[in-house]
């Protein structure tokens, strides 16, 4: 599904059935206030949704407050509108375009995306992926080494960002992509179940017991990325 707002084309994806919807959208980075953009209509397209989680956030005239993005203890960004914390947001740059997505539930989220063109010959494929990783991966991508590369890199950045490790805490083989669930309803690319090594778990306690799903989209040579993490605990901000 797409919606056009403001200039800015909405869409959607159900990352994993039980969960709530996730809008997505991108916009080239040629101003300051290409983020504010994108924030405010992902924003309004979500109230547009009438989603009974959010409705608090219409009432009293809330909608017409500026909407703010703060961060929790983790570093994952979210939205507020007022003083009221609204869903999840993440953000991601890539070929000079950036991309933002909005969770439409209280999960956590993380996109990202990855070009083709980001992995040469040189690049040290076995620092960063298991080879049953890649092996599945060049399977989907039809043998080419690059867009696998960028495959499991989006799915891997996508699902520290929605933890809130990132690769600070946990390097990228100790995020294991295992073999897809299922293609994505229409056939628009792949599901994957994510989840961290025993040692990344000790290293991170937050994300022991989490269950993490990414909705991987071919766009050309280039992957995007959503992860939703389900089991949220009480994070005191």
């Amino acid at each position: 599904m797409a919606k056009n707002c403001k200039g800015v084309t909405v869409r959607m994806m159900n990352v994993v059935h039980q969960g709530g919807p996730v809008f997505y959208a991108s916009l080239s980075r040629d101003s300051e206030s290409c983020r504010d953009l994108l924030i405010a209509t992902l924003w309004e397209h979500l109230l547009s949704t009438e989603i009974p989680l959010w409705k608090r956030c219409q009432s009293s005239g809330r909608a017409a407050l500026p909407i703010q993005v703060a961060h929790d203890r983790l570093g994952r960004p979210y939205t507020l509108s007022g003083e009221l914390r609204g869903p999840a947001i993440s953000f991601s740059e890539s070929g000079g375009t950036v991309w933002a997505a909005l969770c439409g539930d209280d999960a956590d989220i993380g996109i990202d995306v990855a070009g083709a063109d980001e992995f040469d010959r040189d690049y040290p494929l076995q620092r960063v992926f298991h080879p049953a990783e890649l092996h599945h991966a060049l399977r989907l991508t039809g043998g080419d080494v690059a867009d696998a590369s960028a495959l499991l890199w989006s799915v891997k950045e996508a699902a520290v960002k929605a933890l809130g490790c990132a690769f600070h805490r946990v390097n990228p083989q100790q995020v294991n992509v295992k073999p897809l669930v299922a293609r994505a309803a229409g056939g628009r690319g792949y599901i994957f179940p994510v989840g961290l090594s025993e040692k990344a778990g000790e290293r991170f306690p937050p994300a022991t017991g989490r269950s993490v799903w990414v909705h991987s989209l071919s766009q050309g040579r280039r992957w995007l990325s959503i992860a939703r993490v389900m089991q949220r605990p009480a994070v005191n901000e």
